[in-house]
C-alpha cells in the first residue's frame, strides 16, 4: 500500500441520505458524485446503467432509485465500483507546476481537484497522466496504474507532492515515508473561533463503520495517527492552523480537525458543511466560496534528504487563488 497523506481508496461505499442532503441535492447522480470522491457524473451514469447502483438490504426506502431524483431521508444506498483497469496510465499534455527536478525525482505543486493517479472514474486527467507526458519513461518505477507516486493528497487538497523518476529513488523515498522521516506543513481555515494555541493530536484512525467514504477516529483496528497543530490566526467567524504530520493517516488532519478539535475544515463535504459554513462567514467569503468544491485545506511544506544526492530539500508554497482571496478579505476585515 502506497503511503497516504489525505488521499482515499476507491471502492466499494455505503451512503445514507440526510436531511441536509435533501436541501442541497435534487438528483441522486449530482448527489453520489459529490459524496464519493474520485467518482465523475458519468461514471456514476455508468454505474446505474449496470445495475451497480442499488439499495441496502437494511434500507428503510425500497423503491425505484432514479438518477435525476433523489430518494427520502434515511435511505441506504450501495454503489458497487469496479476494480481499475489492468491497464497502464496513458500520457497526457497537462500543464504542472514543477518546483523542482533533477534526475531522480520532481517536485510538483499539485492543484486543488486534481486527482493523483487513475481510479474508477478517474482514467484520465490525473497527475499521474501529467507526469507521464512530463518524464517519458517511468517504465517499472513502482505500480504500473502509479508510476512514480510515493504519497498522495486527496483530490481537493492543494500542494507540494515529490514524484520518483526511477526505481532507486521511489524506494528511498517510500522508505522515508514508512519511517516519518519527512517534513510536511499543511495550512487548513476551520470552522471555530477561541482555540487552544497548539498541541499535539494523537489517535487511532481507521474506517468508519457505518459511511465507508469517512475515516473516524478511534475506531476498532484503527492504526496510529499522530498531528501537531497550532494557530496562526483568529478571526471573527473562523481560524487559520497549522498542521505537522508525524504520521500519514487516510484524511488524518480531516478526521483530528473535525472530531477532535470539533474544527471542521472550511467547505469540507465529508467532514463539515459547507452549506452552514457559507451561512456562519462573513459575505463576501461567501461569495468568493459559495461555488468552490473543495476544502480550505494546503500542503504548504514539504522538506526531506533526499535518497540518492543526501541533499537536505525544504519546498514551500502558498494556497492557491481562492483560498489566499478568502484569508486577505479575512484579514482586512479584522484589522
Amino acid at each position: 500500500m502506497i503511503p497516504q497523506d489525505d488521499g482515499t481508496e476507491s471502492e466499494s461505499q455505503i451512503v445514507i441520505v440526510t436531511e441536509e442532503d435533501t436541501l442541497a441535492f435534487k438528483r441522486l447522480d449530482v448527489y453520489l458524485t459529490d459524496k464519493i470522491e474520485n467518482l465523475s457524473r458519468n461514471f456514476i451514469k455508468s454505474l446505474f446503467i449496470k445495475n451497480l447502483i442499488t439499495l441496502t438490504e437494511e434500507s428503510p426506502y425500497q423503491g425505484k432509485l432514479e438518477l435525476k431524483k433523489l430518494p427520502p431521508v434515511g435511505t441506504e444506498i450501495y454503489v458497487d465500483v469496479p476494480p481499475p483497469l489492468p491497464s497502464d496510465a496513458l500520457a497526457q499534455d497537462i500543464p504542472l507546476e514543477i518546483l523542482f527536478e533533477d534526475e531522480h525525482l520532481v517536485i510538483v505543486n499539485k492543484e486543488a481537484g486534481m486527482v493523483v493517479h487513475p481510479a474508477p472514474g478517474h482514467y484520465e486527467g490525473t497527475l499521474v497522466n501529467a507526469i507521464l507526458h512530463h518524464c517519458k519513461d517511468l517504465t517499472g518505477v513502482g505500480d504500473q496504474m502509479r508510476p512514480g507516486i510515493v504519497h498522495r493528497l486527496d483530490k481537493g487538497t492543494s500542494g507540494i507532492m515529490v514524484v520518483a523518476k526511477n526505481q532507486k529513488c521511489h524506494e528511498g523515498l517510500v522508505l522515508l515515508f514508512s519511517d516519518h522521516d519527512i517534513e510536511r506543513e499543511y495550512q487548513a481555515l476551520v470552522m471555530k473561533t477561541k482555540m487552544a494555541a497548539g498541541g499535539p493530536i494523537e489517535t487511532t484512525i481507521g474506517r468508519h463503520p457505518q459511511n465507508r467514504l469517512k475515516m473516524k477516529a478511534d475506531v476498532r483496528n484503527g492504526k496510529r495517527a499522530k498531528t501537531f497543530y497550532r494557530l496562526i490566526e483568529s478571526f471573527p467567524t473562523c481560524s487559520l492552523v497549522k498542521c505537522t504530520l508525524e504520521t500519514g493517516r487516510t484524511h488524518q488532519i480531516r478526521v483530528h480537525m473535525s472530531e477532535v478539535l470539533k474544527a471542521p475544515i472550511v467547505m469540507d463535504p465529508l467532514y463539515g458543511s459547507p452549506i452552514d459554513h457559507l451561512k456562519r462567514l462573513p459575505p463576501q467569503v461567501s461569495k468568493i466560496l459559495k461555488n468552490y468544491p473543495h476544502p480550505l485545506l494546503h500542503a504548504r511544506k514539504l522538506g526531506f534528504v533526499h535518497p540518492i544526492t543526501k541533499e537536505k530539500l525544504v519546498f514551500e508554497t502558498e494556497p492557491p487563488e481562492v483560498f489566499s482571496q478568502v484569508l486577505d478579505f479575512l484579514r482586512k476585515e479584522d484589522v
